[in-house]
């Protein structure tokens, strides 16, 4: 089991033949995700080869959908064309769109994540290094090899923080990671990613990585008070952030007590949540808990 990706997973690249579209493509493509087209109006008919394997390249995501039945997009194009792209996205059916784009305007943010919504449509950043299924299929940045199936399911804000962990708790594996883009405005939340893993069969512990600035991770605390039953590990970046200065890629204002790590940290704990001080020490403790079986 796994949470929104899987190995049936059938992925569109909107952006597969610009510069970061083609990379990533291939690495995905190398991580057994089933990428089955790119998107590219202006290039449409063509196919692209990858160490092998022939992508075609359709002039919509719609034209993309009909043919190849995808129901993941990843999304690999400009800022300013962000927003067309994931409205189109929601538009042709598709049920998970991964937003890796930095820069977009936030009220294009604001736009599509809500439209999106009512159209059924889950979205993952923006601003994102996507997720992960280990062994089955990987829908963004994320590197592939640096951990393997497992127990722990990750849900984050920070891109590198992700990677960090993965590889600290990689002889443990990962049943699935989650970026979820520390933007202000995102599609999918720590609350969700904590529902779905909640609900994961294959997930036996959660690991929560939140940042300074906004109250995300203290509703992130409630929710799993009431609601979740597996044992959570978490862990802030930001404690030596200075106060009152916005922080980063989150636009994170940190302001008297307000968004710090430490009333975040406090949140948590009050939660049952243990919370490590250093991305070791968050691994050691994940590593504890399964040891001692949660």
């Amino acid at each position: 089991m796994a949470i929104y990706l899987t190995h049936e997973s059938k992925v569109l690249v909107q952006g597969m033949t610009g510069g970061e579209g083609m990379k990533h493509t291939r690495r995905m493509l190398a991580a057994g995700t089933d990428v089955v087209g790119g998107v590219n109006p202006r290039k449409a008919g063509r196919t692209v080869d990858f160490d092998g394997r022939a992508v075609p390249v359709f002039g919509t995501v719609a034209e993309g959908v009909a043919a190849t039945g995808a129901d993941v997009t990843v999304v690999f194009v400009p800022p300013a064309f962000a927003r067309a792209a994931v409205l189109e996205a929601a538009d042709a059916g598709i049920g998970l769109a991964v937003v890796i784009t930095e820069g977009i305007p936030v009220h294009d943010s604001v736009a599509f994540t809500s439209y999106a919504r009512h159209r059924g449509t889950r979205i993952i950043g923006p601003n994102c290094p996507g997720l992960i299924t280990p062994g089955r299929s990987d829908a963004g940045i994320i590197p592939a090899d640096i951990t393997k199936p497992g127990r722990i399911g990750l849900v984050s804000k920070s891109g590198t923080l992700t990677y960090q962990l993965m590889y600290e708790l990689r002889d443990i594996g990962f049943s699935t990671c989650v970026g979820i883009g520390g933007d202000p405005v995102v599609g999918t939340s720590h609350i969700d990613c904590l529902a779905a893993f909640q609900e994961d069969p294959d997930t036996e512990l959660v690991v929560l990585i939140g940042e300074i600035g906004g109250d995300a991770e203290e509703r992130a605390a409630a929710y799993i008070r009431g609601h979740v039953t597996k044992p959570v590990v978490g862990y802030i970046a930001g404690f030596t952030a200075p106060e009152g200065r916005t922080m980063g890629h989150a636009g994170a204002i940190v302001s008297g007590s307000a968004g710090t790590a430490r009333a975040k940290r406090e949140a948590l704990e009050a939660a049952g949540v243990r919370v490590g001080s250093t991305p070791t020490e968050t691994a050691r403790l994940v590593l504890e808990l399964l040891e001692a079986g949660g």
